[in-house]
Order: structure tokens, then sequence, then C-alpha cells
């Protein structure tokens, strides 16, 4: 058996189905691990649901900020942008069921050494904090109020965590920094509308991996999110965003071996947003 993480996709369906035949991946043994952002200004994201729902066990996903805007335009709590690809999705006759399967998903997921997350951990979290934080943010997600918690995930502040956070502040702090944060204060504070290359990155702040003393560092970190930051894989992080959509190839790597695979985009997106 063997785990793939792959990053975000994005919509971009005929590249994924390139993709897993190049890996010789095999559903019956093998497990494949998303990064998040399965969908949205790609041309495909109806398909790449479809795909990877019929996966059954065999995928584990982590919901990015991409899905969860899919799931708040769809219960009405947001709009779609000029850029968004996902009415195909909104008109589909199996709609619900797409939308429910997406619902249920983790925001993180722990196995062995690694941590699968779309964004990232603040630099304070430990592993086992943060998978306490995650199944506090699941939990409104997956329940019978999801509807208030999708309307109340939005905004930037608070924009550090507080263990004394309560209510719907807390969650889109932990929601936030699962899904949005590429850079942070040694301190813990985000910034979100950096999107740019690592030398680009304002003063005062650093990608939120680099933070000394990091409380996560003794795991590895499998995430998206950074399509500027490209591949990068070291012992604590491996980022798998190279921006199939603008592109870039698609890109995987098997956990066992750290071997990559990539497949070229095959109609990129013009980046104009």
């Amino acid at each position: 058996m063997a785990i793939y993480a792959v990053g975000d996709i994005q919509g971009c369906c005929t590249e994924l189905r390139k993709l897993l035949a190049l890996m010789r991946f095999d559903p019956e043994k093998d497990n494949l691990w998303l990064v998040g952002d399965l969908v949205n200004r790609g041309p495909d994201s109806l398909g790449v649901l479809r795909l990877v729902k019929s996966l059954g066990n065999a995928a584990i996903t982590v919901l990015g900020n991409h899905d969860l805007h899919l799931l708040a335009v769809a219960e009405g709590v947001a709009e779609l942008h000029p850029s968004d690809t996902l009415q195909e999705i909104l008109d589909a006759p199996d709609r619900d069921e797409l939308l429910g399967w997406l619902r249920a998903q983790r925001l993180l997921h722990v196995e062995n050494d690694f941590v699968l997350v779309h964004a990232g951990l603040l630099p304070s979290w430990t592993v086992a904090q943060a998978q306490q934080l995650a199944q506090e943010a699941e939990t409104a997600l997956h329940g019978r109020h999801y509807h208030e918690y999708l309307t109340r995930m939005y905004g930037n502040h608070p924009d550090h965590w507080d263990d004394a956070l309560e209510g719907y502040k807390r969650l889109r702090v932990i929601t936030n920094a699962f899904t949005r944060m590429r850079i942070c204060t040694a301190q813990g504070e985000m910034e979100f509308k950096f999107k740019s290359e690592v030398q680009n990155i304002p003063a005062g702040f650093m990608p939120w991996f680099e933070v000394p003393g990091r409380a996560s560092a003794d795991a590895t970190v499998v995430c998206g999110h950074w399509s500027a930051l490209g591949l990068k894989v070291t012992p604590q992080i491996i980022a798998l965003d190279t921006g199939c959509l603008w592109g870039g190839p698609l890109s995987a790597i098997r956990l066992e071996d750290r071997q990559v695979f990539q497949v070229s985009c095959d109609k990129p997106v013009a980046k104009n947003w």
C-alpha cells in the first residue's frame, strides 16, 4: 500500500486523471491524500468532486478555502465571484449528494508523523492541540447549525490565537489558520492578503512554517494553498500547490519514499485576479 498526497486541484479534472494514471494509483490498495481546494476557477470542478467521491475510503480530503466557499454559496450566505466556476455543481442533479459529502470532510488529518491540512498550523499549536481545535470546527460544520458556521466564518479578525477565544471568533481563527494562512508574525498574527513569492513577504512576517520554535515541528505537515511557494519538500514540510490552474504542473508525492509525480497543465486559466 502506498499513500499519495496531491496538491490543489481546483477543478483540473483532466490533470487529476492523468496524475492518477501516472502514479498507477489503485484504490483497492493505495490511499490518496488531498490537500483541499478540490474546486473552483478550473474547468471541471463537478468532475473532480464526482471522481474523488467515487474513490470512497481510498481518498482522504481536507477542506480548503474554495471548498468552504462553495458550501457557503450553496447555503446562500456568500455570492459567486466573477472568477468562480462553481455554477455547474450548483446546477447538477447530484448537487445535494456532492455537497453533503463535501461538508462531511475534515479540516485536519493526522496519521503517524504526518499532518494533512490545506494551509497550515499556527506556530503555537502542537499537533495534538491542532487536532482538538479542528474537531471543534468540524463539529460546527458537520452539525445541525452548519448554516450559522458558514455565515460566521468569514472575516480576518481575530488575526491570532488566544485560548480564551469563544464562539464564532474562536472558530474563525481556527478555520482561517487551517484554510487561509500563508504568513504570520513570530507571535502568530496572520496576514491574509499576501499571495506572492517568499522574497516579497512584508517586513515582520514569515512563512508560518519558518517561525522559530514552531510547536508542530516534530511532524511533517503536508499542505497546499500557496501556489507562489511552489513545490517544497523538507523533513518538516511538504507543500504541493504548484499552480496547475495557472499553467504549472499538478503535483503529488508518495509519502513512503518522497518520490514526486507531476503532470502538465492541460489548459491554463488566465491569471487575471
